[in-house]
């Protein structure tokens, strides 16, 4: 890296606990943001149109999951090429990375939001749907997806955004939209009668508004050097994003497997047992939207630290590369403490701010947080690895690291336990998977950080 790159750029020079705070915080609020799209919606419909509205968001949930897979895999791909390149003085390749990526999010965005338009109840079948459900998970589901190419747009726009040093505005973003979601949601609901169909329209036209922000900052605010014939897609700077993109795309990918093979397993199992197939159904799909907001921390952490950790590799300052990890997983831990303690003792409180229901839906409720998320503690550590490999070019780790938890043993497990052991066969094997995980995770990045001081 030349002397003038490393006097302009404070990635290189700034203390590090003052770089986490100043992209880690803007990416975790930007995150918790986008959770928020979901909640929300969650929060209103169990309000306002009951469990079975509930259920429906659930189904929808792995739509959700392929959209984020698919920014991310673009996204993250492009900002940590993006930072390495800068880091090592390449900036005209930088800045076409970043053409080739906003062009192929356009692109994706339009093809996903119309495939789900053209086959949605194919979809929402494989998804696990009951009949119950199905007509609220066809309004909700049909008319978010008029909204599917800018959520891909901002998620994913959203990284390269702080990849250019533009933390704030990347939260701007994200924060815009959430808040026209948060104040159309009960004017839609509860103010017009328009049920589940006023929260998907909300969704959508705050989906519209981040995503002209993305443009926008594009058009007129960026700091990389960007011209209209950089925004033709490269074959070669593809392939680059990819490496490095895959990881995270494969762990969202394996969310939405897990998610469909779990709502499918709650739906066989739970038909045999005292809770049905609906309350199952309902109550994880409450779950899953509370342990986003942990999540979101997480992953904002990791995609905070990734211009810090993909620069400074770049420029061959791995001292400072060690010590943003280290740093990330002492805040990661800390966080997954706390939330570990509010899911161990106030899981029906939780529960309640997404609605009421019987007695036998909250007590499963309660029983598949404690034990379910018995491991949250340590939950941080995974996605936050994966990051890392991802931010420092270390493509084929980012991939294992990222497998670990959804594919390699939580998958198997929701399989195999339910035979044994029932709809609680499902409970037990997250905690296991869990533990496993983060054991890899830790594995692999002892083993890197070591390379990196020797």
């Amino acid at each position: 890296m030349n002397e003038n790159t490393e006097q302009m750029n404070p990635l290189a020079t700034e203390r590090i606990g003052k770089l986490i705070a100043k992209f880690a915080i803007p990416a975790i609020i930007s995150m918790l943001v986008s959770s928020l799209y979901n909640i929300v919606d969650q929060i209103f419909i169990g309000q306002g149109v009951g469990i079975l509205g509930n259920a429906a968001t659930n189904i929808a949930f792995p739509v959700s999951i392929i959209c984020t897979a698919t920014a991310l895999f673009l996204g993250i791909g492009s900002a940590s090429n993006f930072n390495l390149e800068s880091g090592a003085g390449n900036h005209e390749k930088a800045s076409r990375i970043i053409g080739t990526g906003l062009a192929m999010l356009v692109i994706c965005g339009l093809v996903i939001g119309g495939i789900v338009v053209l086959f949605l109840d194919p979809l929402l079948h494989i998804f696990g749907v009951t009949p119950e459900v199905l007509p609220y998970a066809q309004d909700y589901t049909g008319i978010t997806a008029f909204g599917i190419p800018f959520l891909i747009l901002t998620t994913g726009g959203n990284h390269m955004i702080r990849a250019d040093r533009s933390p704030t505005y990347s939260m701007t973003c994200m924060l815009t939209g959430a808040i026209i979601n948060t104040i159309l949601d009960p004017l839609f609901i509860f103010g017009f009668h328009w049920g589940i169909q006023g929260a998907a329209w909300a969704t959508v036209i705050g989906q519209v508004i981040s995503g002209i922000m993305v443009i926008v900052y594009f058009l007129r605010f960026r700091n990389v050097e960007l011209h209209r014939d950089m925004l033709r897609p490269k074959a070669a700077l593809l392939k680059a994003i990819a490496s490095l993109g895959m990881a995270s795309c494969i762990n969202q990918i394996a969310m939405a497997i897990v998610q469909i093979t779990m709502n499918n397993t709650l739906r066989y199992y739970g038909a045999s047992s005292i809770y049905g197939t609906d309350i199952p159904l309902a109550c994880v799909g409450v779950i899953s939207k509370v342990n986003m907001v942990f999540m979101a921390i997480c992953i904002g952490i990791s995609q905070g630290c990734q211009p810090i950790w993909g620069f400074n590799y770049g420029a061959g300052k791995y001292d400072r590369v060690r010590k943003t990890y280290l740093k990330a997983f002492q805040i990661s831990l800390t966080i997954g403490i706390l939330f570990f303690l509010c899911f161990q003792f106030f899981p029906r409180p939780l529960v309640s701010i997404f609605g009421s229901g019987s007695e036998e839906y909250f007590r499963f409720a309660e029983r598949y947080f404690r034990i379910f998320m018995f491991m949250t503690f340590v939950n941080g550590i995974q996605p936050m690895s994966s990051g890392f490999f991802t931010s420092i070019g270390k493509a084929k780790l980012g991939i294992v690291v990222s497998l670990t938890r959804q594919i390699i043993f939580l998958l198997p497990l929701i399989l195999i336990f339910p035979v044994f052991m029932g709809i609680d066969g499902v409970m037990y094997a997250g905690p296991i998977a869990d533990g496993a995980a983060a054991a890899v995770a830790i594995g692999y990045a002892v083993k890197e950080l070591r390379k990196m001081k020797e």
